[in-house]
């Protein structure tokens, strides 16, 4: 199945937070220089999760569009940066998840396709998991 070419609605990863994340990853490999003092144990952590922050920040600049909602149905994110399709047909639930942790509430988005679920935060989004969830309630026929 092809995504489809015009979605009606669509959320994305604010721009500000891949930024973020490479700033993190330059703080990260800097601070393993400025640490390793002959020894490669705290370089070599360092510059290893600055890679990881890098990529985490490059799915962001690949992919930022997670969700998409047109007539059709839904088109989610898939894997590092690979996307999927969903009919409404094939779409049983959209429920929105509340976690309280810490005295923090916490969202997430929850698209049940059957065999395969998909789970969206804020971030993913770059708005409210529950006003997402109301928009795609209202698009679907």
């Amino acid at each position: 199945m092809h995504p489809p070419s015009s979605p009606a609605r669509q959320w994305r990863v604010q721009s500000a937070l891949p930024a973020a994340k490479l700033a993190g990853a330059i703080g990260l490999a800097a601070l393993g220089l400025l640490l390793a003092a002959g020894d490669p144990v705290p370089l070599t952590l360092a510059v290893a999760a600055a890679v990881a922050l890098a990529g985490w920040a490059a799915r962001d600049l690949l992919v930022p569009v997670r969700l998409a909602v047109d007539a059709e149905g839904i088109t989610v994110v898939q894997g590092y940066a690979g996307r999927r399709h969903l009919p409404w047909d094939a779409v049983e639930a959209i429920t929105v998840d509340r976690r309280t942790r810490f005295g923090l509430t916490g969202e997430t988005l929850e698209i049940d396709a059957g065999e395969t679920l998909h789970l969206l935060g804020r971030a993913d989004l770059g708005a409210s998991p529950t006003e997402v969830a109301e928009l795609i309630r209202t698009a679907r026929p």
